[in-house]
């Protein structure tokens, strides 16, 4: 019994491979956290977009956005159509986390509540403030192809001097609902430097204008949503 399971131990420590030095990424060591220090990332340059009718859209980005600045990569988030409206506070938990975590920044252009909905806001405003969240975009696009961005960036850096993972959240839904063009969208995509990380989320309809453009299309759907049983957006969860 002894000789067989000294036999599996060091198979173990082997891995799959039966290498010692290969098997599970770290070698199975606990990772710890670091500071955290300005970096290029090496394999940046892909345009992923995240869709659908369930919750979650946002918050994968905003993850990816957490996981790329922590490994000292300059990160931005500009979204469109998040705003205030009656239900949420403008405290919004993840700016406060935002503002705390070195190399991402963010801004928003818009409203929380939806246009054509009767959220007390103006078509006319959302239209405005989505035009000028496409402006920025565009701005930010065009600095990031300016930028060196196989270099590090500062953390603290204006995101108009390049960043290397630009986030574009809900600008779908502005192109859905006829805010903004779908060709703007693509124009955008088309303008990114190589490498450039690019999110783009929002649209319960599927981006089929998208399809030959992007790396990555997720759909995230809805099997059950609290919203259905009139539960409103709750404070940590939704804002």
């Amino acid at each position: 019994m002894d000789g067989t399971s000294d036999h599996h131990e060091e198979a173990a420590d082997r891995g799959p491979s039966g290498d010692a030095d290969r098997g599970t990424p770290g070698a199975g060591v606990t990772p710890t956290a670091r500071e955290i220090a300005p970096a290029a990332p090496e394999e940046f340059g892909l345009i992923q977009v995240w869709w659908g009718d369930g919750k979650g859209k946002t918050t994968a980005a905003l993850g990816m956005g957490m996981r790329a600045a922590g490994h000292g990569y300059r990160v931005h988030l500009l979204q469109f159509m998040k705003g205030g409206a009656d239900s949420v506070e403008p405290d919004r938990g993840e700016y406060n986390a935002i503002a705390a975590l070195p190399g991402m920044s963010y801004e928003n252009t818009g409203h929380y509540g939806w246009h054509g909905f009767r959220d007390g806001s103006a078509d006319d405003d959302h239209a405005a403030k989505a035009a000028g969240g496409l402006a920025r975009a565009r701005e930010l696009i065009d600095a990031a192809a300016d930028a060196d961005l196989t270099d590090p960036l500062p953390l603290a850096g204006d995101p108009a001097d390049g960043v290397h993972l630009l986030i574009l959240d809900e600008i779908l839904y502005a192109a859905d609902k006829g805010l903004i063009d779908a060709a703007d969208v693509r124009e955008l995509i088309e303008a990114k430097p190589a490498d450039l990380e690019l999110v783009v989320t929002g649209s319960h309809t599927r981006p089929d204008y998208l399809e030959d453009d992007v790396d990555l299309m997720t759909r995230v759907g809805k099997e059950k949503h609290p919203i259905d049983a009139g539960i409103r957006a709750r404070k940590g969860t939704e804002f």
